[in-house]
């Protein structure tokens, strides 16, 4: 059995679930909530990171890029105390220590949560969108922005991935758009789901 199964917004598919024992689906439920609970609460996980998971037998899979080494040691720790998980495969990739990527992930930040209709997903609302002093000596990257973010920025070697979900295609629309006018960014890719889209999506069957 497979489940893939996205951090930020956890969806589990009536299929796959119902490829699994009557008697186990609730565990299995329970036990995704569980887990994403328990890496969505990390002090290390932010913005700059997008992580999934899905089971494949008795182990755990856990995937995605983490921007900062320490958040794979974390996901997998956590994980592995959740009740019912027996093994946990960690396939995060750390995503390399670059100066131009971490330019990159500060100026899209700004670009996206700065623009007039998409600063009210900011969660630090009121504050200046540039980087404090702190973050200036060590970079965003060590010192990303607090908060919950709907959207998340992803950066490899100058590639852009935006993950997370938005109320609307116009939103959607205009944070690619905000990204696609970085300086530097190679490419953007679009991962962003909407939520007016998920709303009518019928389970299948």
């Amino acid at each position: 059995m497979r489940i893939q199964i996205g951090i930020l917004a956890l969806a589990l598919s009536t299929a796959a679930v119902a490829q699994t024992p009557a008697t186990n689906e609730q565990a299995v439920i329970r036990m995704a909530r569980s887990i994403q609970r328990e890496i969505l609460t990390l002090p290390e996980y932010g913005v700059f990171d997008s992580l999934r998971f899905s089971f494949k037998g008795d182990a755990v899979v856990l995937r995605g890029q983490a921007s900062r080494p320490i958040l794979k040691q974390s996901a997998e720790n956590v994980t592995r105390r959740v009740e019912g998980v027996a093994k946990v495969e960690n396939q995060i990739e750390v995503l390399p220590l670059s100066p131009n990527d971490d330019r990159i992930r500060l100026q899209t930040y700004v670009a996206i949560y700065g623009h007039p209709a998409l600063s009210r997903f900011n969660p630090n609302r009121g504050t200046p969108l540039f980087m404090s002093r702190m973050s200036a000596m060590s970079g965003i990257t060590n010192d990303p922005p607090m908060g919950n973010h709907p959207v998340h920025i992803i950066v490899k070697n100058g590639q852009v991935t935006l993950e997370g979900m938005l109320p609307n295609t116009g939103d959607r629309t205009i944070a690619e758009l905000q990204a696609n006018g970085v300086f530097g960014a190679f490419s953007v890719t679009n991962n962003i789901e909407v939520q007016e889209t998920m709303k009518f999506k019928k389970p299948k069957k």
